[in-house]
């Protein structure tokens, strides 16, 4: 017997907790509104 597929949204956000709009690139696992807060701390810059 094949093991069930597992589809959609099993990991959240690593900091709130939430499951919509997670950065997952470089392995951050955080929402977009938690990255925003902490993406200087990361060190990414914000350019115009």
């Amino acid at each position: 017997m094949k093991p069930k597929k597992l589809f959609g949204r099993k990991v959240g956000c690593l900091r709130c907790g939430r499951k919509r709009g997670i950065v997952r690139r470089y392995n951050l696992h955080v929402c977009r509104q938690c990255f925003r807060e902490i993406a200087m701390d990361l060190g990414f810059h914000k350019y115009d």
